[in-house]
């Protein structure tokens, strides 16, 4: 096939299946984000039970993270993908039907959050292991990295949409069960490969188990660089990506009143365009979804760059420009500038995020892959999670956006140090 170098990695059969299914079901994994965002608060009003909830998926993180990584790399990745791929299709199920029935409470979203981060600790460092085995190698590896990333926030763009129209004009339940509905497409896809590699599965007991994850742990501590990025993405997931957990306060309390002649647009007059039960929900799904667009521009422009490209220079420039976005956002009262803001933000966070991931794998052995990522995966989430409770709990006692301006603000000065610090990192 005559593939554009943007899109190289789609001349692999097993890549191209995913590519497709799995951008399906990630639209559903958005559209149910967003509509639990949109419950939480309705049920709470409350930014700290917002930041409960991703704290909630943290605790089963690292245990499982570990050991998710040391499975991913004694048994085909495939049949853990799609063992957690079934797991998470029936929890999206259960949600649907409490909120059907009208018995969603919030400490059932706090057990099913539970539950999804359990699954998702194990799921994470597979799928990520996954991406060489499905373009066969580390030659198109770096254009698969930045695929995936715009297939993930192209659905980040489109997901949040959807959700607004289908929470505003039919409650959050349809919005979760539509996820749901999308696992099949991905679970599909799955079933659909041919000639993946096979790994040398090993039963392992349990002292060697621990052993087997440790040896991932003594790789990335003897790998100054490693250590650099994973520190990079670490603190940015913890103290610039809360912005995430934050939008429904934003969206509702500090731009609501500049965001009403949309609402209004949309939903009132003569003809309006929906009906609308929560039209609160529909800002926020803008903004989410201009976070989304510009993440598919900056990962579109990642997959395009060639084989000699500085990508740690790129890099370097994607961690000082996200915080620095978001600094700005938390000053700004205007809901437009504010949506012009977070698609820089989203823009420039997949330069950093993408690109990470990217040279972590590359330095990675391939023996070790399962191992590193889910160290990347633990720390990433781990911290996005923490720092979604306390950008949560803080935005309670100081107000969202000095909460976010802050947590941002210290990023910044920690990627701007890092660049001058390490320039080895940034010459990569």
């Amino acid at each position: 096939m005559k593939i554009p170098l943007t899109f190289r990695a789609l001349r692999h059969r097993n890549y191209r299946i995913w590519f497709f299914g799995q951008t399906i079901s990630l639209v559903g994994t958005w559209m149910q984000t967003m509509a639990q965002q949109v419950l939480v608060y309705r049920l709470t009003g409350s930014a700290g039970a917002l930041g409960t909830v991703n704290f909630l998926a943290l605790v089963p993180l690292i245990p499982l993270s570990l050991w998710g990584g040391s499975l991913t790399d004694r048994i085909p990745k495939r049949n853990v993908i799609l063992t957690t791929q079934a797991l998470m299709m029936i929890q999206a199920l259960m949600l649907a039907f409490l909120t059907w029935k009208g018995i969603v409470q919030v400490w059932h979203v706090y057990l099913l959050a539970f539950f999804l981060g359990a699954v998702n600790a194990v799921d994470v460092p597979a799928r990520q292991a996954f991406t060489v085995d499905m373009v066969e190698g580390k030659e198109d590896l770096t254009n698969a990295i930045g695929l995936n990333s715009a297939m993930f926030n192209g659905a980040r763009a489109l997901g949040p949409a959807l959700a607004g129209a289908v929470v505003a004009t039919t409650g959050e339940g349809t919005a979760f069960f539509l996820n749901a509905v999308t696992f099949v497409a991905v679970i599909l896809c799955l079933l659909f490969m041919r000639n993946l590699p096979k790994p040398v599965e090993r039963m392992l007991g349990r002292g060697q188990i621990l052993r087997h994850m440790g040896q991932g742990w003594r790789f990335v501590i003897g790998e100054q660089s490693i250590l650099v990025l994973f520190s990079l993405v670490g603190l940015s997931a913890f103290l610039s990506m809360p912005y995430m957990t934050l939008m429904p306060v934003f969206a509702d309390q500090v731009l609501g009143k500049s965001a009403s002649p949309v609402i209004t647009y949309l939903c009132s007059g003569d003809n309006p365009l929906l009906r609308c039960q929560s039209p609160e929900a529909l800002p926020l799904g803008l903004l989410l979804t201009m976070v989304g667009v510009g993440a598919v521009i900056g990962a579109l422009v990642v997959a395009s760059l060639p084989g000699h490209a500085s990508r740690g220079k790129w890099m370097t420039f994607g961690s000082i420009g996200f915080p620095l976005a978001l600094v700005i956002y938390s000053l700004s009262r205007s809901f437009v500038l504010s949506m012009l803001l977070l698609l820089l933000a989203g823009f420039c966070f997949v330069w950093q995020n993408t690109l990470a991931n990217t040279l972590i794998q590359i330095l990675a052995p391939d023996h070790l892959r399962g191992r590193i990522m889910s160290l990347y995966s633990m720390i990433t989430q781990g911290m996005m999670r923490l720092g979604g409770l306390q950008a949560g709990l803080v935005a309670d006692w100081i107000g969202a956006p000095l909460s976010l301006g802050i947590g941002a603000l210290i990023s910044l000065v920690y990627d701007t140090y890092v660049a001058f610090r390490y320039p080895k990192v940034r010459k990569i």
